[in-house]
């Protein structure tokens, strides 16, 4: 059986300076496949799980993924910003959500992923979401695609709102700040009727991969980190998919308090509907 994340379909002619990347890429890949057997022995384990804040979980494994893959990862020259401990400098850097869907992976939901994204001069270079219970792996190269298990993906092609699928979250934040609870259930109120239906699962990453896929036509979230989105926002370029803020402008995962991802199509009619009361 092939491996997750098969590099098959990268079949390119490169140039020395490619090869390199391209091998860089393939350690990388690696590493997080490795990372991925932690995460399927802590998924089906009993888990010390504490908390963060009103909702926010964390568990051993959360730790241990991340520790793992920034010793791995140190062979690189880049700077770690992860979850769970280190903050580097934002330029070259490698960002680590160790487990994004950390509640649905305490309570063996397997709707939960690796996400690892990296940058060069603070522009997206590779991109992997690896769900290891499910052996679901998405990668992206800048300028190379978008691809699941080596296959590429691609945006769903559909045009008509009233039949696109929707994703969302619901902020952590919501347990004390009232005016994101109002917010989220505006935008719900608003949305819902329009659009074929609303999925709210419960992993960002994944869910930007699910609008590269085409599973989705559109997803939308308040309050996310930049571990939550860093990979997931080239997966959806990379498969002919557009991410911006709320207001149209190009998203800033370190400020901006609202991604929108769509397959482009039925972007304009999202915005619209999320700013009802502008």
């Amino acid at each position: 059986m092939e491996k997750a994340g098969s590099p098959k379909s990268h079949k390119t002619f490169w140039s020395a300076e490619g090869e390199l990347k391209i091998n860089e890429f393939e350690e990388f890949k690696e590493i997080i496949l490795k990372a991925g057997e932690i995460f399927k022995e802590g998924f089906y384990s009993s888990k010390e799980i504490t908390l963060k804040g009103k909702k926010d979980l964390v568990t051993e494994y959360d730790v241990k993924i991340e520790e793992f893959l920034k010793n791995r990862f140190s062979k690189f020259d880049y700077s770690i910003i992860a979850e769970e401990s280190e903050k580097g400098e934002f330029n070259n850097s490698i960002i680590i959500d160790p487990i994004d869907g950390t509640t649905n992976f305490a309570h063996q939901i397997p709707h939960c992923a690796i996400s690892v994204g990296v940058y060069e001069n603070k522009k997206p270079k590779y991109a992997f979401v690896y769900n290891p219970v499910l052996n679901e792996f998405y990668t992206a190269i800048s300028g190379e695609g978008a691809y699941k298990n080596g296959e590429k993906i691609q945006i769903s092609k559909n045009d008509y709102f009233q039949r696109a699928l929707i994703g969302t979250g619901f902020p952590y934040s919501s347990a004390d700040n009232s005016d994101d609870l109002e917010l989220v259930m505006k935008r719900l109120h608003n949305i819902l009727p329009k659009c074929q239906d609303i999925r709210r699962l419960g992993s960002a990453a994944l869910d930007l991969c699910y609008v590269a896929e085409g599973k989705y036509e559109g997803f939308y979230e308040i309050n996310l980190k930049p571990w939550d989105v860093s990979a997931g926002m080239l997966i959806v370029k990379e498969s002919g998919g557009e991410v911006t803020n709320d207001k149209g402008g190009e998203f800033d995962m370190f400020s901006d308090k609202c991604i929108v991802a769509s397959n482009g199509l039925i972007h304009s009619k999202l915005l619209g509907l999320l700013n009802f009361d502008k």
